[in-house]
């Protein structure tokens, strides 16, 4: 993760140093988006096809080689871009196996959770960490040599694995080619109507979230807070999140948790609301604390995924989950500088927040009459 974060940003200043275009450093950032629909869709069915400890190897060793292309003096900008996109496109194959394997080794119930909730943790912290080591980098080295240090994350991450880890077998057997395999088990995890609700509560309130942070900077030149306010402005999200759900992990019951997590949904993106009185920067701190903290409505959504997701198609799902997820952040950001372009950037975050919370309610209601009708399913069946 830390690999992945360090070299966004000096692939971007890397970028912009050989073009001097700004659009083209930006599009160097968003092609971290925009390709994980491609893996998530196409090559999900890795995740269940082969031994997990080999995907995700193989998938630390292609980034490590990418990033080292990348360093090659006189690369053209195409083919930094392209290799750019070979990363997004491996990172949903990577992260729905890891998450998969997560439940192999925990089992379904609230461990599962429990660690799954400390990898978001952990990744929420990797960004805290990556986006300020890599400024710090490159104030004493150039983005190339930035970039190698990134190589060696991926390496050492490898080798974590391939020495660290046990063998498993592959969670099912594949049939015909993987990119129809792959579709097969798409098809076949969103013709569930419950887990595709779950599947739009886990994307559907992070497309909205990601508005402040989208316009961070335009937002802080506004207020006149300088670098050190933006850096806060970009901090305060990620630092609530890992508060609410170290808060509902350690002193809530796997019951409370489901219990709030559609309460805690519809309220997350409330806050938002605050910044249509054009708040200066302590108090947008603290509606962005705020609506971090009430991501911890997952714990209880996570709990319900790996309840009603079949094991066989775990890993389809799990990657189809985090390709959503990453390629609607990046539409939301897009729609989030549209808005701002018409209407100002205090406006587009509370206008996010508003839409957002009446679309996460809809969804809320939806889960819940999709559990009641789940659960008289199953009586009917155990009856």
């Amino acid at each position: 993760m830390l690999g992945v974060v360090v070299a966004e940003i000096a692939l971007s200043v890397l970028v912009y140093d050989l073009t001097g275009s700004p659009l083209l450093s930006a599009l160097a950032f968003a092609l971290g988006f925009l390709p994980y629909l491609i893996g998530g869709t196409l090559l999900a069915g890795v995740a269940d096809r082969h031994p997990a400890r080999r995907v995700l190897v193989v998938c630390d060793l292609v980034c490590a080689g990418c990033v080292a292309l990348m360093v090659t003096p006189g690369a053209p900008i195409a083919v930094l871009l392209a290799l750019r996109c070979v990363l997004a496109v491996v990172s949903p194959v990577f992260s729905g196996t890891r998450m998969a394997t997560l439940a192999d080794v925990l089992g379904d119930g609230d461990l599962f959770v429990l660690g799954r909730s400390l990898l978001r943790i952990v990744a929420q912290s990797a960004l805290l960490v990556g986006y300020g080591l890599g400024g710090l980098l490159l104030t004493v080295v150039s983005p190339r040599h930035a970039l190698l240090v990134t190589v060696g994350t991926f390496l050492s991450s490898a080798a974590l694995l391939r020495l660290g880890t046990r063998r498993r077998p592959a969670r099912a057997r594949g049939t015909g080619a993987l990119v129809g395999d792959s579709l097969r088990g798409a098809r076949q995890v969103l013709a569930d109507r419950r887990v595709r609700v779950l599947l739009l509560l886990s994307w559907v309130p992070p497309m909205f979230s990601v508005a402040p942070e989208a316009l961070a900077a335009p937002y802080a030149d506004g207020l006149g807070v300088g670098s050190t306010g933006l850096g806060l402005l970009m901090c305060a999200l990620p630092v609530g999140t890992i508060a609410g759900e170290l808060f509902a992990g350690a002193r809530l019951r796997p019951a409370t948790r489901e219990r709030v997590a559609l309460p805690l949904v519809c309220f997350t993106l409330l806050p938002y609301l605050g910044y249509a009185l054009h708040p200066g920067l302590a108090v947008s701190l603290l509606l962005l604390l705020i609506a971090g903290a009430g991501s911890a409505y997952t714990l209880g959504v996570d709990q319900w995924l790996v309840r009603d997701v079949p094991e066989e198609v775990r890993g389809r799902a799990m990657t189809l989950l985090t390709a959503g997820l990453m390629t609607l952040q990046g539409l939301g950001m897009a729609l989030a500088g549209v808005a701002a372009e018409a209407v100002g950037v205090p406006a587009a975050v509370a206008g996010a927040g508003a839409l957002g919370a009446v679309c996460c309610a809809l969804l809320a209601v939806q889960a819940r009459r999709t559990e009641g009708r789940d659960r008289a399913d199953r009586d009917m069946t155990d009856g």
